[in-house]
C-alpha cells in the first residue's frame, strides 16, 4: 500500500486545514484488470449526518474523521469508507509536524464504512509507516481513473470529480 497526507487549503503550519489522505492499494495478481491498483481518497469531515458530507479543517490527524464524503455503489447500495486513527495520538495537521511527530512509529487506522444515514462498522485496519526515502513529487492519486476494485462510481460523482482531476493529470508546464 502506499499513502499520502496532504492539506487541501494550504493554510500556514499552526491553522487548520483539510485533512487528506489518500490510500493506493496495489492489486498484484490483477491481470487483465482495467488498473494493477485502486486509490481511495478520504477527507477530513464529520462523522454523523450530516457532517459526513461536509469538509471540516482541523488542526490535528489524530482526532479527524476522514471519509470518501462520496459514496461508491455497492452491491446494496451507497456505501462510504472512512478511517479513524487508532495510534499515535497527537498526530498534528502540519505535515512537518505530523513527519516529526510520527517518526518511526506506525499510523494506525481503523477501516470502516456506512451507508449514507447508516451507522459506521469497522472492517479492517491500516498500518502506515513513513518512508523517508520515497519521492513524492510526480505521485498522483486518481479515483476516477482507478476506482475502488469491486465497487463502482456513481456517474454523478464521477462528474463532480472529473474536472479536478484532469487538472492533476496535467503535467507542470502544461496549459
Amino acid at each position: 500500500m502506499t499513502a499520502r497526507v496532504s492539506r487541501s487549503a494550504g493554510t500556514p503550519d499552526g491553522l487548520p486545514d483539510i485533512v487528506g489522505l489518500a490510500l493506493r492499494i496495489h492489486h498484484p495478481d490483477a491481470g487483465p484488470a482495467p488498473s494493477t491498483f485502486s486509490d481511495i481518497l478520504l477527507s477530513s469531515t464529520g462523522w454523523s449526518v450530516p457532517g459526513r458530507f461536509v469538509l471540516m479543517p482541523r488542526l490535528g490527524i489524530s482526532r479527524a474523521p476522514l471519509t470518501t464524503m462520496m459514496p461508491y455503489r455497492g452491491e446494496e447500495g451507497p456505501v462510504l469508507i472512512g478511517a479513524r486513527t487508532l495510534a499515535p495520538a497527537g498526530l498534528p495537521s502540519s505535515l512537518r509536524g505530523f513527519r516529526r511527530s510520527l517518526g518511526a512509529s506506525a499510523w494506525q487506522l481503523g477501516l470502516f464504512f456506512t451507508t449514507p444515514s447508516g451507522r459506521w462498522h469497522r472492517f479492517g485496519t491500516v498500518t502506515l509507516r513513513l518512508n523517508e526515502g520515497a519521492e513524492e513529487k510526480d505521485l498522483r492519486f486518481d479515483a476516477v481513473l482507478h476506482p475502488l476494485a469491486g465497487a463502482q462510481t456513481y456517474e454523478w460523482a464521477r462528474k463532480v470529480r472529473e474536472p479536478s482531476y484532469a487538472l492533476s493529470r496535467r503535467e507542470p508546464g502544461d496549459s
